[in-house]
């Protein structure tokens, strides 16, 4: 099966441009009564993680989530698929095992707002 994302002379969106993150920025706005403070480094934490996976946050959540009669279906294999991505790049990343943490938590926020359920990581 040929993924077709990516395809075509779609113009690269600026972070606050995308949907997901609008979807994630509002959501934690929500749940902690303000933006958190440090959400310019999350949302890089995120880039980050999106040049290591070659997608763009759209298109992940898009990947992970298909829309049936019923409402939105999760498609596991592809939840599968990130969750062990997730955990590379937080391996990848500079720092002692809580900094890994943290930055892997990061991304999978941006996921479970964006309605992808996903466990958090373990300290190594």
């Amino acid at each position: 099966m040929s993924e077709e994302l990516g395809a075509g002379s779609q113009e690269q969106e600026a972070p606050g441009d995308s949907a997901t993150i609008r979807t994630w920025v509002d959501g934690l706005r929500e749940q902690w009564g303000e933006e958190p403070a440090d959400m310019a480094a999350r949302i890089g934490m995120l880039e980050r993680f999106c040049a290591f996976v070659e997608r763009e946050p759209d298109a992940i959540i898009v990947e992970c989530a298909r829309e049936v009669e019923g409402g939105k279906r999760i498609r596991v294999k592809k939840r599968r698929f990130y969750s062990g991505r997730i955990d590379e790049f937080q391996s990848s990343v500079d720092g002692d095992a809580r900094a890994q943490t943290r930055a892997g938590n990061i991304v999978r926020s941006f996921m479970i707002h964006n309605g992808i359920f996903m466990q958090g990581g373990v300290q190594g």
